[in-house]
């Protein structure tokens, strides 16, 4: 009697030992996975206050190099320095720099910002020569006994992807005389040409292949795109 009282006994508490031991591994499962989440929410938040920080600063660094850019050209181009006007300068350049900061910098590459700079400085000589030789072609046509003028309007779709490369090729198209751009609607220009000559030196697409070789855009890759980025990594590389 005794020794089933026993066994019985001793099954009970082997089977409460049993229930405990899952109950405790339940309940280490359960911590670890809340460890787990809590680990990760944690990090989350941690990489989204660094990345809303990083954000900040660039935002930042891209306001400040835009308005003393802007500053910089309003004071030479005024060439009036007393107190009211470079008060007046910096009004609004500081305006403008906080509507438009994004748009100047708004697909800059890591470690680009020196080669779109040194790229812009090389297209400026090109599209002033553009300049010129256009004026020679529209002074004939305005002084030309027969004045062949056959003006038209031309559209085409850009392959150019940003804000700024659209800009810098509207504006470059309109200081080109002969040429007028008159909308831009989603990739669609429209311009307006002073004859077949113009329509056609535009069509060449040799203005657009310069503004995108600036902005490294996609859809035209140059070595010389890969020769570039490559110093500037290596740069980069040394540093580290």
């Amino acid at each position: 009697m005794e020794v089933t009282l026993f066994i019985h006994a001793a099954d009970d508490a082997f089977r409460i030992l049993e229930k405990a031991k899952e109950r405790a591994v339940g309940l280490l499962d359960t911590a670890t996975k809340l460890t787990s989440e809590t680990r990760w929410m944690e990090e989350k938040k941690v990489h989204a206050i660094l990345k809303g920080a990083q954000e900040t600063k660039s935002g930042f660094q891209n306001f400040v190099a835009t308005f003393l850019m802007l500053f910089g050209f309003w004071a030479l181009l005024s060439g009036k320095f007393d107190a009211f006007h470079l008060f007046l300068g910096v009004v609004c350049s500081l305006i403008i720099a906080y509507l438009s900061y994004d748009l100047l910098f708004a697909n800059v590459r890591v470690g680009d910002v020196r080669i779109i700079v040194q790229r812009f400085i090389g297209y400026i000589p090109w599209l002033i020569r553009e300049i010129v030789m256009s004026n020679f072609h529209v002074a004939y046509l305005a002084l030309s006994p027969k004045m062949p003028i056959d003006p038209k309007v031309i559209t085409f779709r850009t392959k150019l992807e940003s804000d700024i490369s659209w800009v810098t090729l509207a504006n470059s198209i309109t200081l080109t005389p002969g040429t007028i751009t008159m909308d831009i609607e989603g990739r669609e220009f429209m311009v307006h040409a002073l004859d077949g000559k113009v329509a056609d030196d535009l069509d060449t697409g040799e203005m657009e292949d310069r503004v995108a070789h600036i902005f490294m855009e996609a859809d035209h890759i140059y070595i010389q795109d890969v020769l570039d980025v490559s110093r500037v990594f290596a740069k980069l590389k040394r540093g580290m």
